[in-house]
């Protein structure tokens, strides 16, 4: 950026307070001078916003009354994004780093990988060239991943299920595939794994850490880990409180500042873990909140996501934020009238970045 004569700030500090800027914003200013108009193409600039940005959550949310999704910023309030871009009716299956994995409705094998801020999509190419009859990840795929590499401008979607006969139950062969954003192709490799289940939320709620996309196993045995550049798939352990049944079995699987984190919900607390040491899967809790305050809730609300300051929940019809320095409840959203699904079915956690999608 040129530095025009008479200007206020430098340079270096004009563009950290661009990069602080919604996308939205920062779009729109483009019309004020050239530099400014080259920025969301600029590496260096794209990799600060980024920077700045991955370490803000936000939470989007399908409405099921609503064409649009409604965006809860911890700091900006409520917003709506929409992915009319996409031309087509879609949900979302899964999010990463400011990218959303979606599926056309009806199922058809039809997946785009969009990011709402930019409003910039791609078809991804079919997954199979037939119906399913013998085998699914596809349609109704048992996992769905999305590993969006920000350092490198590249992403991957994961399909996985089990292999099985037509009208026979899974043979134990587990179906991976991954699509390389780099070469715009989809791989495909078997593994031997004993049956997994998940539940609705422990599908949703993939994490993205260290180059490794990770699941929580609905039985709270373990959490499933696949390393999408090796294709090679691994069991973690959860904390021991947790696998032995203490405190409470509600678990979920969440991210935390670039950290594997699970959250414990019982009757009256909720437990934040945080896996501090990676490669010796070593856990620690790093925060006990009371849920006195709002006890009439708490058997039907979700975690969804969180930083070292705050984590959003969703209900039946409400979006929570719980600061954790200030130790105070906040509603910040509602379902007005009646609302077919739960808000937290299609709740998930987001980014605002300049993605690669293209």
């Amino acid at each position: 950026m040129d530095n025009q004569k008479g200007s206020l700030f430098p340079d270096e500090v004009i563009l950290q307070i661009l990069a602080r800027l919604p996308v939205k914003s920062l779009f729109r200013f483009k019309s004020v001078c050239k530099s400014w108009y080259r920025l969301p193409s600029d590496k260096y600039f794209i990799s600060l916003f980024n920077q700045v940005s991955v370490k803000e959550h936000l939470l989007v949310a399908e409405v099921s009354d609503s064409s649009s999704l409604i965006c809860v910023d911890n700091l900006r309030g409520v917003s709506e994004l929409s992915l009319d871009f996409v031309r087509d009716r879609v949900r979302i299956r899964v999010s990463c780093n400011g990218l959303l994995c979606c599926s056309s409705i009806p199922e058809k094998g039809v997946y785009y990988v969009c990011n709402p801020s930019t409003r910039e999509f791609r078809k991804l190419p079919k997954s199979r060239e037939r119906p399913v009859t013998r085998f699914y990840p596809d349609g109704e795929a048992t996992l769905v991943g999305l590993a969006c590499d920000l350092s490198r401008n590249k992403f991957n979607v994961v399909l996985a299920g089990y292999h099985r006969s037509f009208g026979q139950r899974p043979d134990g062969s587990f179906i991976c595939l991954v699509f390389d954003s780099e070469t715009n192709k989809w791989r495909k490799f078997v593994s031997v794994l004993e049956e997994c289940s998940f539940t609705h939320m422990s599908k949703n709620q993939v994490v993205f850490v260290n180059g490794i996309l990770h699941w929580l196993m609905s039985g709270l045995c373990y959490i499933l880990a696949l390393d999408v550049e090796h294709d090679v798939w691994r069991k973690i352990s959860l904390p021991d409180e947790i696998r032995f049944g203490n405190g409470g079995n509600r678990v979920y699987l969440l991210e935390s500042d670039g950290f594997l984190s699970v959250i414990q919900l019982s009757d009256g607390w909720m437990k934040i873990w945080k896996m501090s040491e990676y490669e010796t899967e070593t856990w620690s809790v790093v925060d006990s909140i009371s849920l006195r305050c709002i006890k009439g809730l708490v058997p039907g609300i979700f975690p969804i996501c969180q930083t070292g300051e705050y984590v959003f929940l969703a209900t039946h019809k409400q979006v929570l934020v719980y600061q954790r320095r200030s130790k105070l409840w906040k509603e910040m959203f509602s379902v007005k009238g009646s609302s077919s699904l739960p808000l937290w079915f299609s709740a998930h956690a987001f980014r605002s970045t300049i993605g690669p999608c293209n």
